[in-house]
């Protein structure tokens, strides 16, 4: 207590500090601020766009045993937070200087959320009305940066074919025909997109490296970024090794057998496509590498609790390939490797940031808790497993739905006529292609498919299963197996073995919880530690405890 007396917030200052007092005397050290090379008032926010600093990656590197100077370009100190922001304003800047683009326009983009970032912040301060059309996959908080900045937001399947009108392309280009002076910039198309990066982001490597830049590694999205700096950079350092960085399940590297996988979803925002954007080049890319979500995510939690780098996730695609490259290449101690890390950890504060989120998605392992529940080890199989009901790929939507309403669910697994397994329909998604005009009551459900669902396997615990279903409505239990037609013709099948909701876990805990107490006179323990089964963590779960009283 005298120790807390002592050291109050709130004691009595004894700061003898005075105005024009000899400095010498302070007792404390003050420091002389060097002059900043930046000017000292900008004229708007767009002014701050580019002049991105380059700094030294430290443990990470050390810790993989990398020789070289690897050196982080942070595109997330741009006013927007993301590399976008250069294209996005050069874009505009190129529309209003050739007549395109005048006063009191529209300009409508489809992206992945950095470039209408990049748009929405150019037209707030311009005024341009902007419209911005991107896929379902992308972050909360893209979507509302956007919303903040006054841009109107439209969200379409991520599972849409990029030719489809469905797409986030389609769905831009049937707005630009409807709306009077609309423009779409098309950083697809767009010459502006990798000129920026030519211009500006390759010129600051060079600068900065003092024209020593022995590996550049960047992501492949539109690949403006890749195609700007390998031209740059091959012109004034011809010897520069050129990494480009392409998601598994996109298509964008070469050889196209790097490209061959069973994966058609990935976590990581902003990089990777189905098809190839006019503005990417990759004759000059040296080399590609594919990255994986689970790496990607976790390098770039590495480079924020190490680095102190608060990056976005392609970021850690980046940077993981980078380390490998480095060694692939045998980068030595007086080498320069360049990673440019594309955007701010802003955007995905409730994605890879959360631990619950990388928890669902099983890129973290479920931790040993000191107060875990008595069912956290115990197998899935210990639940009782519906058998599901299941429709055909041929079954009308309205019948579906009928189904829906008879059987109390939400969810029908949907088999094609040799009976394997084909995806979910759900209520969400019938009722959000409804609402958009793109699927009618009498069309087959085949049209209202997804693979937005998650998997278990009868021997994962119910501490996973829990975790699971905080961020789902339900899982799926499948199972594949080889199917022959005769002895040279073997096909891979997958069938659905049950599905499970929160209500399954619940009853099972309840009824379990229920006859310990019965056997216990009242008090339920195992391994010495008192279990309550209202400590649920599913928020699903809690939500559905009044069906059972």
């Amino acid at each position: 207590m005298e120790s807390f007396l002592a050291n109050r917030p709130d004691a009595e200052s004894r700061c003898t500090f005075t105005l024009n007092s000899d400095r010498s005397k302070c007792p404390h050290n003050l420091g002389i601020r060097q002059k900043s090379l930046r000017q000292k008032i900008y004229n708007n926010v767009l002014e701050l766009i580019g002049d991105t600093p380059l700094v030294r990656v430290n443990r990470v590197a050390k810790d993989a045993g990398v020789k070289c100077n690897v050196l982080a370009k942070c595109e997330y100190f741009n006013a927007g937070g993301s590399v976008k922001d250069r294209i996005g304003l050069r874009m505009v800047e190129e529309a209003e200087r050739d007549g395109t683009l005048k006063p009191g326009d529209t300009i409508i983009e489809p992206t992945s959320g950095n470039t209408g970032i990049g748009l929405a912040l150019a037209c707030a301060v311009k005024n341009y009305r902007c419209i911005i059309v991107m896929p379902e996959k992308m972050s909360k908080e893209k979507v509302d940066v956007l919303r903040a900045l006054g841009a109107e937001i439209i969200r379409t399947p991520t599972s849409a074919a990029f030719d489809s009108p469905e797409s986030h392309i389609g769905v831009a280009h049937r707005l630009k025909m409807e709306i009077p002076n609309s423009h779409i910039l098309d950083q697809y198309r767009n010459p502006y997109n990798p000129i920026a990066h030519y211009d500006t982001t390759a010129e600051e490597i060079i600068e900065a490296c003092n024209g020593k830049v022995d590996m550049i590694v960047a992501g492949a999205g539109t690949g403006g970024t890749l195609t700007g700096l390998s031209r740059k950079l091959k012109e004034k350092c011809p010897d520069c090794i050129i990494v480009g960085v392409d998601p598994e399940g996109s298509l964008l590297a070469v050889p196209e057998s790097l490209n061959k996988s069973e994966i058609t979803f990935y976590e990581v925002e902003g990089i990777g496509y189905d098809f190839i954007p006019t503005v990417l080049d990759r004759s000059l890319v040296d080399r590609w590498y594919k990255s994986v979500d689970l790496i990607s995510l976790k390098c770039s939690r590495r480079l924020i609790k190490d680095e102190g780098m608060l990056c976005g996730a392609s970021s850690g695609s980046a940077m993981s390939c980078a380390i490998q490259a480095c060694k692939d290449f045998n980068l030595t101690e007086n080498q320069n490797c360049v990673v440019i890390l594309p955007d701010s950890v802003r955007n995905y504060m409730t994605k890879f940031l959360s631990d619950d989120w990388m928890y669902e998605r099983a890129f973290l392992d479920i931790k040993d808790e000191a107060n875990s529940e008595w069912w956290h080890s115990m197998p899935i199989s210990s639940l009782k497993v519906r058998e599901p009901v299941t429709v055909s790929t041929n079954t009308k939507i309205q019948s579906v739905l009928d189904i829906m309403h008879d059987r109390g669910f939400d969810q029908i697994p949907v088999i094609s006529e040799d009976g394997a397994f084909m995806g979910m329909t759900t209520m969400s998604e019938i009722m959000a292609k409804m609402s958009r005009g793109t699927i009618k009551a009498e069309d087959p459900v085949s049209k209202a498919v997804t693979d937005k669902f998650r998997t278990v396997q009868l021997d994962d615990s119910l501490a996973k299963l829990s975790r699971v279903l905080e961020g789902h409505n339900y899982v799926i239990i499948k199972f594949a197996h080889d199917h022959y037609q005769d002895h040279s013709t073997r096909q891979s099948k997958t069938h659905i073995f049950g599905i499970i909701t929160s209500i399954d876990l619940l009853n099972y805990i309840v009824k379990h919880n229920k006859s310990s107490e019965m056997s216990n006179g009242g008090t339920t323990k195992q391994n010495g530690i008192h279990h309550h089964h209202e400590k649920i963590r599913t928020t699903s779960i809690a939500k559905e405890c009044e069906a059972l009283h």
